[in-house]
């Protein structure tokens, strides 16, 4: 498993009962988890002292239960500055077990030796773009939320990038993707974080299990001549690591060579010896013959 242990502003501090309990910087959350199938006593003073609560309801969905959490603060990783806010289902803005990708390919880029060019497709709120910005690649940013860039923009503001060479694009990652074929542009490293199931600006449909292949196919026609890496994450039951990796192997290490790696991604819970499951990732790297 790859393990994003980075971190000194967040943390796992407990999970019992399909429940996780989170310190997100000065403060304290609990969120449900499907992973969380075990019950254990909740003896962590920090379930007393939490300043959020998303409830699950059973008729789907949820909302929250709030004490003492400001409408935004912020929290930090390495270099970077990322806005923080609670949503109607739950999320925060961040996938913080998503850093140990961040760092993966942000040594790539550092260690590449020549200018690297990034798309960064279905891109959230921008950690990976970031990441990518900060170790010394343009970056091109894609999603179809334009309240998603708006708000990855601002992280890039407050992590000193606002005049980083990113293009934001708010737009369909696959119309996308097949007029950048159409113009000829090239990328060296591509990031996909693509959704179970998703809407397009104006109403594509996008189900995973039927458009994740032809769509990784498609991505490979912008590769550069010697790309630098290939990234996919999922949070889909049904694409496993070994998934993840068969793809890349017939879509990428075919044409370009290189070593295809899957694995599980997930948070070490502090205190104990476990680590919390986060959906996976499957990274393909060139290497030098």
């Amino acid at each position: 498993m790859w393990i994003a242990d980075q971190w000194e502003e967040y943390e796992v501090l407990d999970t019992s009962s399909g429940e996780k309990l989170e310190r997100w910087g000065d403060y304290i959350l609990v969120r449900p988890d499907p992973q969380v199938i075990w019950s254990t006593p909740h003896e962590h003073s920090g379930w007393k002292k939490k300043n959020g609560h998303y409830h699950r309801s059973s008729k789907g969905g949820g909302e929250w239960e709030f004490i003492h959490l400001p409408n935004e603060w912020n929290i930090h990783y390495r270099s970077l500055t990322f806005h923080l806010k609670p949503f109607s289902f739950k999320h925060t803005g961040l996938f913080p077990e998503q850093a140990v990708n961040w760092d993966w390919f942000s040594e790539l880029i550092k260690n590449a030796g020549h200018p690297i060019k990034v798309l960064n497709l279905f891109a959230y709120t921008g950690g990976a773009t970031l990441s990518a910005a900060a170790a010394g690649a343009q970056v091109t940013h894609v999603d179809a939320s334009k309240g998603m860039v708006s708000w990855a923009k601002e992280n890039a503001v407050s992590s000193g990038l606002g005049e980083a060479p990113i293009r934001w694009l708010v737009d369909d990652c696959v119309k996308f993707v097949e007029r950048e074929i159409r113009r000829g542009n090239q990328y060296d490293g591509i990031i996909m974080d693509p959704p179970s199931y998703g809407r397009g600006p104006k109403g594509e449909i996008w189900k995973i299990e039927d458009s994740i292949w032809p769509f990784i196919e498609l991505c490979t026609r912008l590769l550069s001549k010697q790309p630098l890496f290939f990234l996919i994450n999922s949070y889909t039951t049904g694409l496993q690591p070994a998934v993840l990796s068969y793809m890349l192997q017939s879509a990428v290490q075919k044409h370009f060579g290189g070593v295809v790696a899957s694995e599980e991604i997930g948070l070490p819970i502090s205190g104990t010896d476990l680590v919390l499951p986060c959906g996976a990732s499957g990274r393909w790297q060139f290497t030098p013959k």
